[in-house]
């Protein structure tokens, strides 16, 4: 009886333990939130892709996959069916690539774009809207492996012909005639070091003699302009020859406006006086010279002489 009743209470934990679990997981893995159903449709080998695979939008979670078939409107096309959030910033520049995690295979779906500015994406209507699928790095290797290992084959083959027992003997060929203008370098270096050792030495001494001449002569100009300068302040010294100039001209000037001023009106109206007297002398002169008598009897109309008529004696009657 006791047993029975050890082996009940044992069922009854175990129940309770596991319906725990059960509510526990049932509680991480609910949604938060609304999500919209999308769809990719490729060609691309989805390898490592599962249902429950999550779905991210610049490595945040976003969604998970919630089928994987095929495309019934593209044959052989593989589609993905998948619910992301309403709040994902999906836009018509939005694409997807296939991300594996770490080494286990394991492939989920990453969402991005490329930053532009674009309508939004939006969800609903008979048909989920379509997420484009673009092919990853390992997808490309894969796809042009072929046309690089042609490559490779054909790079192979040249380096062979390259290579051959022709070529390798004009290469060793080569290799002589560049040791030999090495060592010709090696002597002309050698004859270059000599010469300038006797040559260019001596006209180096003879360069630094004739710089120290200039440097001593550059020394001289400085203290001949530090004597210009010094003689220029002195003219330019108040009470200096260049002042003394100044007060001198100044005061002709001041001569000049005194003559003009008084001077000169003095002597326009000596000339003009001298004028009018020269014109008086000059008509004088020619009455004179018309007239001599005019010295004796004056200016006036001359009487008649004897013997003229219209004489009359002086206290007579005509």
């Amino acid at each position: 009886m006791e047993n029975k009743a050890h082996a009940i209470a044992a069922g009854i934990f175990v129940a309770l333990l596991s319906a725990l679990v059960l509510g526990l997981a049932a509680w991480l893995t609910r949604q938060t939130g609304v999500r919209d159903p999308y769809e990719i449709s490729t060609r691309t080998t989805v390898s490592g892709l599962q249902e429950q695979a999550p779905v991210r939008f610049r490595g945040v979670d976003v969604g998970k996959v919630t089928r994987i078939g095929f495309d019934p409107r593209s044959t052989g096309a593989v589609l993905v069916r998948m619910e992301i959030d309403r709040e994902t910033p999906l836009t018509r520049e939005t694409y997807a690539t296939l991300g594996y995690q770490g080494v286990t295979g394991l492939a989920f779906i990453q969402l991005s774009d490329d930053g532009k500015p674009a309508p939004r994406l939006e969800p609903g209507g008979a048909t989920p809207p379509r997420i484009p699928l673009r092919a990853d790095l390992l997808s490309r290797l894969e796809d042009q492996g072929e046309v690089i290992l042609a490559r490779v084959d054909e790079a192979t083959r040249r380096v062979n012909s390259l290579l051959d027992d022709d070529n390798q003997k004009r290469i060793a060929g080569a290799l002589e005639e560049i040791g030999r203008a090495a060592q010709g370098t090696r002597k002309l270096v050698a004859h270059m070091d000599a010469t300038v050792t006797r040559r260019l030495d001596p006209a180096l001494d003879q360069f630094s003699a004739t710089l120290r001449d200039a440097q001593g002569a550059v020394a001289r100009i400085d203290g001949a302009a530090d004597r210009f300068d010094q003689t220029v302040q002195r003219l330019n010294a108040k009470g200096g020859p260049l002042d003394r100039v100044g007060e001198a001209g100044d005061a002709l000037a001041q001569g000049l406006d005194t003559f003009g001023t008084s001077t000169l009106p003095r002597l326009n109206r000596a000339a003009d006086d001298t004028r009018h007297t020269v014109r008086s002398l000059h008509r004088a002169v020619d009455d004179l010279t018309g007239n001599p008598q005019m010295l004796i009897y004056g200016e006036g109309p001359q009487r008649p002489g004897p013997g003229e008529p219209g004489f009359t004696a002086p206290g007579g009657r005509p």
